[in-house]
């Protein structure tokens, strides 16, 4: 495979090897553990992620899409962290996996108590490029990300188990834990061209 010509190819396995993944496992825990090991394997390198799905915004983060099966069954978001940025307190409703590009972040959880207010629950977490973190109802859902490097953009490229921009979730109030509901939707209207190979066949041709 020559990368100059097919750069994309990474996230098109990833693709590929996801598709099979909930084609043929319907057990949550399953498609976890074998979906971590398929992204890891992406985000060894960031020379595949296309450069307009890398663009920070000046006052809050981005939620590109990469890939939205067409069942609803999974979807790769890149995030996009200018420095400073954070996520408000929020759920996913199902399960997600994150794996860091470029940069740092860092994570804090949180529980609702029996009376609806939030607390703490655990450390904060910091993932490094390469790192892999867990979220969902089963494992600990209502979190907030920030970027962790103070002057620099950070990317982390997201897997969950639905069309995560269409999924019905909630922002949380720091200080009452009173839930709203949201619709985070997507960053940008056009998504990578995953299945283009021509230009890897036309060399072929030679």
């Amino acid at each position: 495979m020559n990368n100059q010509l097919d750069s994309i190819a990474p996230l098109r396995e990833f693709v590929i090897g996801m598709t099979n993944l909930v084609s043929h496992e319907s057990v949550e825990q399953e498609l976890i553990t074998k979906g971590s090991e398929l992204l890891k394997t992406l985000i060894q390198s960031d020379s595949w992620l296309p450069e307009f799905c890398t663009i920070p915004h000046p006052e809050f983060y981005q939620q590109f899409l990469l890939h939205a099966d067409p069942l609803g069954r999974f979807s790769v978001v890149s995030f996009v962290w200018g420095p400073g940025q954070k996520t408000p307190i929020h759920d996913h409703c199902i399960w997600g996996l994150i794996g860091m590009l470029r940069g740092m972040e860092q994570g804090q959880h949180y529980k609702r108590l029996p009376s609806g207010e939030l607390e703490m629950d655990g450390p904060q977490t910091v993932l490094r490029q390469g790192d892999i973190e867990v979220v969902g109802p089963a494992v600990g859902d209502i979190h907030v990300v920030s970027n962790a490097i103070p002057d620099k953009t950070s990317i982390s490229i997201h897997v969950y188990g639905a069309n995560i921009g269409a999924v019905k979730r909630h922002t949380y109030d720091p200080i009452t834990g009173k839930p709203k509901k949201f619709v985070s939707g997507y960053s940008s209207q056009q998504v990578p061209n995953l299945w283009d190979r021509s230009a890897e066949i036309r060399a072929s041709l030679n």
